[in-house]
């Protein structure tokens, strides 16, 4: 949901195949923004796991971007970041596959090959306890950001 240009490109681009000569990387687009954004006077609230905060997507130079691109992000009013420490003892939940809250009727789930669109408001209730479960291992303030910047020092 949040990537800086050079670690998303990274991101879709890594390792992919030439195709024609080409490589892959011309024929694929910029991630798009999501397709509904929080209306006026909402929350965005973000959870990372500390771990992916050391994935080498890219150079130190996009990974160092991606990095201060989140602690921006996470300064904002509107924005809620949360950082799962990674040395949680006996977690209820452990990470699943990245997936967007939007309200209690809209969920997106990202897939290796697709993006999944859930509206059952069966499913939408579980991937609301699920964050909610999250949202409570994580940290929040100067204790994430203190985690991000730990992760730029390791660049």
């Amino acid at each position: 949901m949040l990537c800086a240009r050079g670690s998303a490109r990274a991101k879709l681009l890594g390792g992919l195949p030439r195709t024609s000569g080409r490589p892959l990387a011309d024929l694929v687009r910029e991630p798009r923004p999501p397709r509904r954004h929080p209306a006026q006077g909402h929350r965005l609230a973000l959870l990372v796991e500390e771990s992916v905060l050391h994935y080498r997507l890219g150079d130190s130079a996009a990974m160092a971007a991606q990095l201060g691109y989140l602690l921006t992000a996470g300064a904002l009013p509107a924005v809620s970041l949360g950082v799962i420490p990674a040395d949680l003892p006996d977690r209820a939940i452990r990470p699943l596959e990245a997936f967007h809250v939007y309200d209690d009727t809209l969920v997106a789930v990202e897939l290796l090959t697709a993006r999944v669109t859930v509206t059952q408001p069966s499913e939408v209730a579980l991937y609301l306890r699920a964050f909610q479960q999250l949202r409570e291992l994580a940290v929040y303030g100067a204790d994430a950001r203190a985690l991000i910047l730990r992760a730029i020092e390791g660049l």
